[in-house]
């Protein structure tokens, strides 16, 4: 009896118990829920961070860009391996642990590749690009004469090649901010020469987004297109002949670039030369001089760096930029005149600067200094583009062998570019030309030609163009011009990357 009345008074001590250690269980899953959350979006910020740092390295760095995919959720990242570094996901949840490796073999969408191992230590990610051309220049005259008088004959083409093969390893080690960059780059229309096959690649630390420093190969940021822009451009592989004239081109040396704010960018380098493609050391002078800055404003938000508006803008979008490069170059450290991506200043008759006679006298130049200014222009606007950049170009101090009549050199010139997607993300047309006003030749070309994307991304495009040329002052094995062409050329690429 005792024993029920003890039990009847305890009960409802126990049922204040349970309601309170209820209510306790209630509070620490809503805290949870809490937590959880907050780390879902610390998972979202990362990697959306992660994918800008990406892209931005990309565009410095000359790697094949495109705009990345839509930034998975945490939910997603979990069901579809992680597509975060592991340290990255280590500080947004520290108390989760790993086996090693995380995963194998993840195929990552925006030209980003395929990434072959992710590790709490680093990651490794494999890229490629390449195309095959056909091309066709038997619509050019078959001899040129120079403003000196000189003729000679060209060798015109009429054949198909397997153009150009890169490889790419990429990723990060030991630290997510701190990336390598490592490719082989095969040009096969330059079979001999001295930068047919190219193995380099540079190291990237990323501190912030004002401030990213690097060191190694990396394209002068003289003019739009060698803002690290490649391939995502309307012709494949080709600049117009004024933007090949002026340029500069790959070198190895000091990058920096960062934004200072939400649309204004910058992009610096101090390098060896202009273009050291197919150059040894023992080739380089010692002044290391070469330097070269870019400033974009992006007034009305983000602006995809390539040319076109495949993205299909829903607003209007603006681009502004200002670009100065300056060098000192001598005739020992220039590269081969059909070495891939070479950049050879010339005369505006396409004569070489520092080839002996180039005036049509027993001198010769063997040092001068190069200066060039470039600025340009763009908007797209729901598939339509139109872009525009005018170059200054000024060569001097002159060290001379022998009688040369100039002491310097003043060119400018300008291109535009003109396109539409007539079908989004499938079909694109594009018109696209240049003039160099220069003392020794006013040349120019324009351009007319069309891109298919089948499978509605870059990944992979056919792609047809009809050139017409008037007195080229620039070419070489690797793009479709001739020095001295005059006429028409046709080519056609099919063009893969991922």
């Amino acid at each position: 009896m005792l024993w029920l009345l003890a039990a009847a008074w305890a009960t409802p001590t126990i049922a204040v118990a349970a309601d309170s250690s209820t209510a306790e269980i209630l509070q620490r899953l809503e805290a949870l829920e809490r937590t959880q959350a907050e780390q879902a979006q610390a998972l979202r910020e990362r990697d959306a961070r992660i994918a800008e740092l990406e892209a931005r390295l990309a565009e410095v760095s000359g790697l094949p860009s495109a705009p990345s995919g839509d930034v998975p959720a945490p939910a997603e990242v979990a069901a579809n391996q992680p597509a975060l570094a592991a340290a990255e996901v280590e500080q947004a949840a520290p108390a989760t642990t790993y086996d090693e490796p995380e995963y194998f073999g993840q195929f990552q969408p925006g030209g980003k590749g395929f990434r072959i191992a992710n590790t709490r230590y680093g990651d490794v990610n494999f890229s490629y690009y390449a195309y095959a051309r056909y091309l066709n220049q038997n619509g050019l005259d078959d001899t040129y004469t120079d403003y000196f008088g000189r003729s000679s004959t060209l060798d015109t083409r009429n054949d198909l090649q397997f153009q150009k093969a890169v490889l790419y390893f990429k990723g990060w080690v030991g630290d997510p901010k701190l990336r390598y960059l490592a490719y082989v780059w095969s040009a096969n229309t330059s079979q001999g020469q001295g930068a047919q096959v190219v193995v380099a690649g540079n190291l990237t630390y990323m501190f912030d987004d004002a401030f990213n420093l690097g060191v190694g190969i990396g394209g002068l940021p003289t003019t739009r297109s060698t803002e690290g822009n490649w391939p995502n451009w309307l012709r494949v592989d080709n600049r117009t002949i004024a933007d090949e004239y002026f340029r500069g081109s790959f070198t190895t040396g000091l990058f920096a670039f960062g934004r200072v704010n939400d649309t204004l960018s910058y992009n610096a380098m101090l390098g060896n030369n202009l273009s050291q493609l197919g150059v040894d050391a023992g080739q380089l002078d010692d002044t290391l001089d070469t330097w070269a800055g870019a400033l974009i404003w992006n007034p009305m938000g983000p602006y995809n760096n390539g040319f076109g508006d495949f993205e299909q803008s829903e607003d209007l979008i603006t681009r502004f930029a200002a670009h100065y490069s300056h060098s000192t170059e001598d005739r020992q450290n220039q590269p081969g005149s059909e070495d891939p991506e070479n950049s050879q200043i010339r005369l505006s008759d396409g004569t070489r600067l520092f080839m002996p006679g180039a005036f049509a006298t027993d001198g010769r130049v063997d040092r001068a200094r190069y200066r060039m200014a470039a600025v340009d222009a763009g908007l797209k606007y729901q598939g339509l583009a139109l872009e525009g950049e005018y170059y200054f170009r000024w060569v001097d101090r002159f060290e001379t062998e022998g009688l040369v009549p100039v002491n310097e050199l003043y060119d400018h010139g300008f291109q535009l570019q003109a396109s539409a997607m007539l079908v989004p993300r499938t079909w694109q047309v594009y018109l696209s030309g240049s003039k160099i006003y220069g003392e020794y030749g006013d040349p120019w070309d324009v351009a007319l030609g069309a891109s298919w994307f089948p499978y509605q991304s870059r990944q992979f495009r056919l792609n047809g163009e009809f050139i017409y040329l008037d007195n080229s002052p620039v070419g070489y094995s690797s793009v479709p011009y001739l020095v001295g062409a005059d006429g028409t050329v046709f080519y056609a690429n099919a063009e893969i990357r991922f």
